[in-house]
């Protein structure tokens, strides 16, 4: 199980996160849900090691991971995709699938996993040799979330994944997100298109000014009176 427990985070005087508890399962698809500047990406740059938590721990199993560098991360199985996509622009979709791969615990079965890729994203096996910065904002996304597959994680943890993406290319998105969950790999996803993302989810969490104000099933969730105010606009919309 990862775990975020009790965590505090700080920006010189601004209290980012204030602490923040919560868990995702292996297997399990959870949802942290926020306004802009509730903290959802504080919290999973704290994860990657990007930032430092003032107090707090962060556990995978029994162990924390706040010792550890980001590299060390990625190799103890926990694969993020920020916001920006964080992908190489210059180089091909073939070229930033083998730097996914880079991390000890994936190069044994990179030809494998780069075959379920392909299957999992059709339109990237097409482009293999296409550059990165030629292909739309949806297309980069895909080889956002396939360069961190190809680490091979037990935890994907998404910020924004449909972010500035047309409407007909988020349904892409998160059909193929729905794909990667019956898998069996375990998702966390900071998301803005709550509707969509609460339709793939187990349960969430509700993040306000850097504190969890609310939680429960993904059903719970969406009749919730608050996240219907915030973020749903009317029980109609549900």
């Amino acid at each position: 199980m990862l775990e975020i427990k009790n965590l505090t985070l700080r920006y010189g005087h601004h209290l980012a996160l204030e602490d923040v508890s919560l868990t995702v399962a292996q297997g399990e698809t959870v949802v942290l849900l926020g306004a802009n500047g509730a903290g959802k990406s504080s919290l999973l740059k704290s994860v990657g090691r990007l930032v430092q938590p003032a107090g707090g721990d962060i556990l995978l199993g029994d162990a924390s991971l706040l010792p550890l560098p980001a590299h060390e991360i990625v190799n103890r199985g926990i694969a993020i995709v920020p916001e920006n996509r964080g992908i190489f622009r210059a180089m091909t979709v073939e070229e930033n699938l083998r730097l996914g791969a880079n991390p000890a615990r994936a190069r044994t079965n990179e030809a494998l996993m780069r075959g379920e890729i392909f299957a999992l994203f059709p339109r990237l096996a097409e482009r293999r040799q296409q550059l990165v910065r030629t292909m739309s904002g949806g297309e980069q996304q895909m080889v956002a979330i396939a360069r961190a597959l190809m680490s091979r994680p037990d935890y994907l943890l998404l910020d924004e994944p449909s972010l500035g993406l047309a409407p007909i290319v988020t349904q892409e998105l998160f059909a193929a997100l729905d794909r990667i969950r019956q898998t069996g790999l375990a998702m966390l996803i900071v998301e803005q298109n709550v509707k969509a993302t609460l339709t793939l989810a187990n349960r969430g969490y509700v993040l306000e000014a850097g504190r969890i104000i609310g939680s429960g099933t993904s059903e719970q969730l969406a009749t919730d009176p608050l996240v219907q105010k915030a973020f749903l606009g009317s029980a109609e919309t549900v």
